[in-house]
């Protein structure tokens, strides 16, 4: 088989896998077990649509990880991981979705069969891949082993980008951008949600200067009317209707990396309380950005735009950021930092967040948010489209 196609070099995955190790050390743990496929492919480059089934990676201090999964799925492993064939592994397909049999026990044998059933296995917990079905074939077959959780252990890891995996944020910031001003082309009242959505997804993969797009963690998040009072509702073929908002909360994805945005439409002209509320918001982000500097904490960013928007009597409950990069379904989060009261995340070069800025209330709302890259000095915007509520007439 022809030479597997990575999307860094070779040395970054090293060091990568060399983080993660003085992670586990710092933690006690001797091997660990990584299910949640974001950190499988940061680790090893493994892409593949095979996150349904039971799938993972191990590592440990002195080899080179193992990539285990379904045996089908062991030639996309061949296509993406830079380990060689040595280190692949895979289980049959008798243990797929049955009731009988499942891959964590086979999982079990190899780790005995290597000789590593005993001392501290790391294994990612609180994440939506890894079942409590799961843990229990899993603790059955290795009994002598001590499990601890470390959900969070690679995640922290890849908190700081690359240059290279910059490039591919800046690249999907490139498509965001380009799918909001297909947005603004054709959204109109009249106009189904559903074919709006189209046109969305047709430029979302097209992608832009010749920038292919990747599909995305998250399908787009649309509310019209009162539904903007939902953050998380998604489309129908309803018409949208003058008098009323909508938001679109899209990300740009390119080679997994993604670049949410979220832009609020008004059809006509907008109620005093829009106009309020971009005001506030647009304020709110800007005392944000300002902190959202090296040696402030997240904190500092979500405190800034929590005091502006309470200035004009608007109160957000729920965090106002989070930390974003590579990412799998259900969503385009890196589950570690947030803007958010009690985060005292040091904020440094290289970190990227989406300022979600949204604000919901009880029949109507508005989102107006970027994603962010973290310098040596201010900010910068991944995306470019006009921050503020976009009034079609």
């Amino acid at each position: 088989m022809t030479a597997p196609t990575l999307r860094f070099e070779i040395s970054e995955y090293r060091a990568r896998l060399e983080a993660t190790r003085k992670a586990m050390q710092r933690d006690g743990v001797d091997l660990l077990i990584v299910t949640d496929p974001a950190n499988m492919a940061w680790i090893t480059g493994y892409d593949g649509w095979s996150f349904y089934v039971h799938q993972c990676v191990l590592v440990r201090q002195d080899e080179d990880p193992i990539w285990f999964g379904r045996e089908m799925d062991a030639n996309g492993a061949r296509r993406t991981v830079y380990m060689d064939e040595s280190r692949i592994k895979s289980y049959g397909d008798h243990y797929v979705q049955s009731s009988q049999y499942h891959p964590m026990t086979a999982l079990g044998s190899l780790i005995a069969d290597l000789g590593w059933s005993k001392g501290v296995i790391g294994i990612e917990k609180d994440n939506y891949y890894f079942t409590h079905a799961a843990f229990e074939a899993l603790s059955t077959v290795l009994p002598n082993a001590l499990f601890k959780d470390t959900t969070r252990l690679v995640k922290w890891q890849r908190i700081v980008k690359s240059p290279r995996e910059i490039e591919y944020m800046r690249a999907a910031g490139k498509i965001a951008t380009a799918m909001h001003q297909r947005v603004a082309e054709v959204l109109r009242p009249g106009v189904k949600q559903s074919d709006v959505v189209a046109e969305i997804y047709h430029t979302a993969i097209h992608g832009v200067d010749g920038i292919w797009g990747d599909y995305p963690a998250a399908v787009p998040m649309i509310g019209a009317g009162i539904d903007a009072s939902a953050p998380h509702l998604t489309w129908s073929d309803r018409e949208l209707r003058s008098g009323e908002s909508i938001f679109f909360e899209l990300a740009g994805v390119h080679k997994r990396y993604h670049c949410p945005l979220s832009r609020t439409f008004y059809l006509g002209r907008p109620d005093q309380k829009f106009i309020d509320a971009e005001t506030a918001v647009l304020e709110g982000m800007a005392a944000g950005l300002e902190k959202a500097v090296p040696g402030n904490a997240c904190e500092d960013v979500a405190q800034a735009y929590y005091g502006v928007i309470e200035s004009y009597g608007l109160k957000k409950p729920s965090r106002t950021g989070y930390s974003i990069g590579l990412a799998y379904p259900p969503d385009w989060g890196e589950h570690s930092a947030s803007f958010r009261t009690g985060d005292r995340t040091e904020l440094r070069p290289g970190m990227t967040f989406h300022f979600m800025s949204g604000l919901w209330f009880g029949d109507w709302g508005i989102e107006i948010t970027e994603s962010i890259l973290i310098t040596d000095s201010q900010p910068e915007c991944l995306a470019n489209s006009p921050r503020q509520l976009i009034v079609i007439d």
